[in-house]
């Protein structure tokens, strides 16, 4: 572990020292296009163990591996099944992690002891650099307290993680505001395992019917699968409530796009224009305002169930589900 605060950087010009901390073993968060990630040697046990210790993660819950480039895949994986060759094409780099079976390269600890691996190229030019320069996939979940809001600014991961990382890469808010999308195409029909920042409709428009599982019981078969996950330190609630001045509560209220009427001690609309892309890219930032301003309990109302929308209510019931 490290002592005293991680050392921050900006994203555009500290990409040769947090890669040599990379290949040291070490622990640096780094923004993608989702949310920002805690990296590290994916190819290194002992350095991928230190991403569970920091995050206090359950061993169970397996990690992304993130690389610099789609023909960067065959060379680790060996041969690649069609659909997600296909998948990858179409939409790396991008907000879509794709499982393969994992290589002989690739730690157990990384895939929590299954013999499937989590990978994605991200959208993000300082994250491939990152890569690229350590020359190393790296194993990298998000930056936060297992369970807890993912970090969507370098601020959240420092106010999260402290001292437990090395390096913070600070490349401003993220764009997506949300995680991947998982699927799993090694079938004959891909499988939606966690809904996220790549829309269902977009999968479908590129490989036709797909089924829709997120979730998991027992040990999870992809990253964030977990019912309850993605929680603020403050309770939620997912649903229709009213404040009620007097009862000695100070409620707060995530709206989509219409503030609510007054009684509320707090209040975050995520898309006054109601544009659900713009309401994720928000989602996580908003919810850290309300956990930050001293209410007692969150509710937050839900988006549409369309696009981008189905993995903002999904996020919000695993967050409601952590209280509840």
């Amino acid at each position: 572990m490290t002592t005293g605060a991680p050392r921050v950087l900006p994203a555009d010009s500290g990409i040769a020292e947090a890669a040599a901390v990379l290949r040291a073993g070490g622990l640096v968060a780094f923004p993608t296009e989702t949310v920002y990630g805690l990296g590290a040697n994916a190819l290194d046990g002992r350095a991928a163990a230190r991403i569970f210790e920091a995050k206090a993660r359950p061993s169970f819950d397996p990690l992304i591996t993130h690389l610099a480039d789609a023909a960067d895949l065959p060379a680790l994986v060996g041969a690649v099944p069609a659909g997600v060759a296909t998948l990858a094409e179409r939409f790396w780099p991008g907000p879509l992690t794709l499982i393969v079976d994992r290589p002989a390269a690739i730690p157990s600890i990384v895939t929590s002891g299954l013999d499937t691996m989590a990978v994605r190229v991200p959208d993000e030019p300082s994250a491939r650099a990152l890569i690229a320069a350590a020359g190393v996939p790296v194993a990298a979940p998000s930056a936060n307290r297992f369970g807890q809001l993912s970090p969507t600014r370098a601020e959240h991961v420092v106010a999260g993680l402290g001292d437990a990382v090395d390096v913070v890469l600070d490349g401003g808010p993220t764009r997506c505001g949300i995680e991947s999308t998982i699927v799993d195409a090694r079938g004959v029909q891909p499988v939606v395992l966690r809904l996220g920042a790549l829309p269902v409709e977009a999968l479908v428009e590129a490989a036709g019917p797909v089924i829709v599982r997120p979730g998991s019981s027992g040990q999870p078969v992809a990253p964030g699968t977990l019912a309850a996950h993605y929680a603020p330190r403050t309770p939620l609630t997912l649903g229709a409530a009213e404040p009620a001045p007097g009862d000695g509560n100070r409620l707060g209220f995530l709206a989509f796009r219409e503030r609510p009427a007054d009684g509320w001690a707090a209040v975050e609309v995520l898309s006054p224009e109601g544009d659900l892309t713009v309401a994720a890219a928000r989602l996580f930032d908003a919810l850290h305002r309300l956990d930050a301003a001293g209410v007692t309990e969150i509710v937050a109302e839900p988006v549409p169930d369309v696009g981008v929308g189905r993995a903002i209510n999904d996020r919000l019931r695993r967050a409601a589900a952590t209280w509840h």
